[in-house]
C-alpha cells in the first residue's frame, strides 16, 4: 500500500496572508486541491497535515476522495510529519507540500519506482547558481556547487525505516526541516532523482499571481492627404501619404502598448499619453513604449512574446518586416524569433480595402520576471 502525507499545517508568514497559503486560490482552486489530485490517483491512503484552525475548511477540500482525512500538525514541519507518520498504515509514504502544487504524474511515478529499486526516493535538481556560507551577511566561503542538490519534495521512504528515523531523532531533541536530513541522519543515505523546475515551492506572494497573462489591443489610424511615409514599430516606410495621429501615428506600436497594458491590467495608452497634452505631439512612440516596458517592470512582469497583424493595402509592408521585428524585439528584451509581424490587405472592403486607413491587432503573452 502506498500512503501520501500532505503538509498543510504551516501558517505561510512569508507570503503575508491572512490565511493559510495552501487554502489561497490559485486560477480559482485552493492550491491544496491541486496537490490533492496529483496524488490522490497513487494514494491508498492520504493524510493532509493541518491546523486545528484550518481543519473544517480543508475536511470539507476532501469530500471528493474517500480515501483521505485530515491529521492535526504540530508547531513544525518536523513535528507535523511525525504526527503522520504515526497515523499512517501504508507501507510505503510519499511525503509532499502542499504548497507545491504542479507536481506532475511523472514526478510521482518517478518518487515510486526509486522507492521500489532503492529504499528512498528525494525529488531534486542539480544547482544552477553559486551556493554561499554566509555569516553576519558577509560570504566566508563558497563551495563548488556540483556537490549540492536543491531538493524538492515528493520524498519516498517505507513507513516504518522513516518512522524509526523520526523517533531516534526526537529522542536526540534535533528538528529537520525535511524527511531527507532525518532520514540521513539516522537510517542511511536516501536516493535522489531528477526533479521538475516546475514543481515549485509557493512561498511569497508573487508566486500566486497567474504566471502568464494575455493581452489584446487594437489600434487605428486614418491617411491624411499629406506626408511622405509612414511609421510602423519604429521604421520609417514610404507612402504616398502619412497618417493622421497626434504622436508619430505608429498604430503598430500604439497597438502594442495597449496589449502590453491590458495584460498587466493598467489603464490603456490614451490615459498615459493623451493626444490632448502638447508633450505627445509627434511623439516617438518608441520612446512611449519604452515608458510601457517601464511600468510592466515596475508590476514585476515582462513579454514572452508577440504578434502583430496589420491590416493596410498599401504600402507593400513586406520589405519591412524584418526591421520592424528587429525593433520590437530590442525594445521588449525578446529574441526576435519570439516577435511574429503578419501585414495584409483587406481585399479592397471597407476603410482599408479603401485605402483610408490602416489597422493593427496586437497580443502578447506575459510572464512573471
Amino acid at each position: 500500500m502506498t500512503g501520501v502525507i500532505l503538509c498543510a499545517a504551516g501558517r505561510g508568514v512569508r507570503a503575508g496572508f491572512a490565511e493559510n497559503k495552501v487554502l489561497r486560490e490559485v486560477n480559482g482552486l485552493p492550491v491544496l486541491c491541486y496537490s490533492l489530485s496529483a496524488f490522490a490517483p497513487y494514494a491508498d491512503e492520504l493524510l493532509v497535515a493541518c491546523a486545528p484552525e484550518d481543519e473544517t475548511r480543508i475536511a470539507r477540500l476532501l469530500a471528493p476522495y474517500p480515501n483521505a482525512r485530515t491529521v492535526l500538525g504540530g508547531s513544525t514541519r518536523f513535528e507535523s510529519v511525525y504526527r503522520a507518520l504515526r497515523a499512517l498504515t501504508s507501507d510505503m509514504v510519499l511525503v509532499h507540500d502542499a504548497a507545491r502544487p504542479f507536481v506532475t504524474p511523472k514526478t510521482i511515478e518517478d518518487c515510486i519506482a526509486c522507492v521500489k529499486a532503492y529504499g528512498s526516493a528525494v525529488c531534486a535538481l542539480p544547482l544552477s547558481d553559486t551556493v554561499a556560507e554566509v555569516l553576519d551577511g558577509n560570504i566566508v566561503s563558497v563551495p563548488p556547487r556540483e556537490g549540492f542538490a536543491a531538493v524538492q519534495t515528493p520524498q519516498g521512504f517505507y513507513k516504518n525505516k522513516l518512522l524509526g528515523a523520526y523517533e531516534r531523532a526526537r529522542a536526540d531533541g534535533r528538528v529537520f526541516t525535511d524527511e531527507s536530513g532525518v532520514y540521513a541522519a539516522y537510517s542511511e543515505p536516501p536516493r535522489l532523482f531528477l526533479g521538475d523546475r516546475n514543481n515549485k515551492k509557493l512561498t511569497y506572494p508573487e508566486d500566486f499571481a497567474p504566471a502568464e497573462r494575455v493581452g489584446f489591443g487594437v489600434d487605428t489610424h486614418a491617411f491624411s492627404e499629406e506626408g511622405d511615409h509612414i511609421t510602423l514599430c519604429g521604421v520609417r516606410i514610404p507612402s504616398a501619404r502619412g497618417l493622421k495621429a497626434h504622436s508619430d501615428g505608429d498604430v503598430a506600436v500604439h497597438a502594442l502598448m495597449d496589449a502590453l497594458l491590458s495584460a498587466a491590467g493598467l489603464r490603456d495608452i490614451g490615459y498615459y499619453f493623451p493626444d490632448t497634452d502638447e508633450r505627445f505631439a509627434g511623439a516617438d512612440s518608441m520612446r512611449l513604449l519604452e515608458e510601457v516596458v517601464g511600468k510592466l517592470r515596475e508590476a514585476g512582469l515582462r513579454a514572452k512574446n508577440v504578434s502583430l497583424s496589420v491590416l493596410a493595402e498599401r504600402p507593400r509592408l513586406s520589405p519591412y518586416i524584418g526591421e520592424m521585428k528587429e525593433r520590437i524585439s530590442a525594445a521588449l528584451g525578446v529574441p526576435a524569433s519570439f516577435v511574429g509581424i503578419a501585414a495584409g490587405t483587406n481585399e479592397k472592403l471597407g476603410y482599408v480595402g479603401e485605402g483610408k486607413g490602416i489597422t493593427c491587432f496586437a497580443t502578447v503573452l506575459l510572464t512573471n520576471g
